[in-house]
């Protein structure tokens, strides 16, 4: 007998009820909810910290505010914002910066802002530049002494003519091969020439150091290698040139009284040269008297051999081409003669008082 097997259907998963899918799908629209509201409120609070850092407000105080060579915009302003110019540096400076677009690049110098200003007005006054240094103009004749550089380094810059001395005398300076080390004295080295220098802050080192630089440059035109030749060092190069520019006082003459020098040296005569006499002359209003000529000082070269132990004024470049490029003549004398300053120059003592009384009557 056969029997028919029945078979029940499988059994289905429950399902969760529909209110708990409900309740999820309500959870997660709750958070995104929350997120954007957050994103809201941050970009609000973001947008007015940005609005804020592009006002300004408070007591504004004058700033000098230096933009270092090099320096970046974003390190302008940061800067600005350590200094209190500005409300804002960092982030919300970058965003301003990058909004502005195009912007002229900040140069490096001094500029007068104050505190409290908005980032817009701060930063039009570093686009447009800093202002212009206020200069001056100083002018160092040839032949001026080292007493009357610093007389007029006083009258131009307003630095005193004493603290430029002692600087210019404390023997740090030196210029190879002219100037030796620990020299005590830059006279005869600081260029005539004319200079600009700025009207405030200029300090006597940065004068001298500019004067002496100019030297250098003039220098290198010059025949040095004749010094040895004519039997002296670069340094009595120069003060021999300064005793030309004392001398001279016109161009055609320069080479002659050079060569006046040389030879009295080469014959071991005194130079006899009155523009040494006057370096040490204790009054110059009254010309050389006799007692000057009696100075007992090694610039009287009336009564003492061989050169003075430094220049005596600063030479220009005429006169130091003259020093080592002297003419080539016999003459130990000269007299001057004539209204226009030349002079007369002479091989013996019978020719020089012959022209003396011609030219000096």
């Amino acid at each position: 007998m056969s029997r028919t097997m029945r078979s029940d259907p499988p059994i289905a998963p429950p399902r969760a009820p529909a209110s708990r899918a409900r309740r999820a799908g309500r959870g997660i629209g709750a958070i995104l909810v929350g997120l954007a509201m957050i994103a809201v409120l941050v970009g609000g609070a973001s947008l007015a910290y940005y609005r804020w850092c592009q006002g300004a407000g408070g007591a504004q105080r004058p700033v000098s505010f230096s933009v270092a060579s090099g320096a970046t915009d974003i390190e302008a302003v940061n800067a600005m914002n350590d200094r209190g110019i500005v409300r804002c540096g960092g982030t919300a400076a970058r965003v301003m910066l990058g909004l502005r677009g195009g912007a002229p690049a900040i140069e490096a110098g001094q500029y007068q802002l104050t505190t409290n200003m908005t980032p817009d007005d701060a930063l039009k006054v570093l686009e447009k530049g800093p202002p212009p240094v206020p200069v001056v103009d100083v002018t160092i004749p040839e032949g001026y002494r080292l007493t009357q550089i610093a007389a007029r380094v006083a009258a131009e810059l307003k630095i005193p003519a004493k603290q430029f001395l002692n600087v210019a005398e404390n023997g740090t300076f030196s210029l190879p091969p002219y100037l030796p080390k620990n020299a005590t004295s830059l006279e005869g080295f600081l260029f005539p020439k004319t200079y600009e220098f700025d009207r405030h802050g200029t300090t006597p080192k940065d004068v001298i150091s500019t004067l002496l630089d100019q030297f250098r440059q003039e220098a290198r035109s010059l025949p040095w290698q004749n010094a040895q030749q004519l039997g002296v060092s670069p340094y009595q190069v120069v003060t021999i040139a300064s005793m030309i520019e004392r001398e001279a006082q016109i161009p055609a003459d320069r080479p002659k009284i050079a060569a006046v020098i040389y030879n009295r040296l080469a014959t071991n005569m005194t130079l006899g040269i009155d523009a040494t006499l006057q370096y040490v002359d204790p009054n110059p209003s009254d010309g050389l008297t006799e007692s000057d000529l009696r100075i007992d000082s090694p610039y009287n070269t009336r009564l003492n051999k061989g050169l003075p132990p430094t220049p005596i004024a600063s030479p220009g470049l005429p006169s130091l081409r003259a020093a080592l490029e002297p003419a080539q003549t016999n003459d130990l004398y000269y007299v001057l003669c004539g209204a226009d300053g030349h002079h007369e120059f002479a091989t013996t003592y019978a020719q020089f008082l012959q022209l003396k009384a011609q030219c000096q009557g």
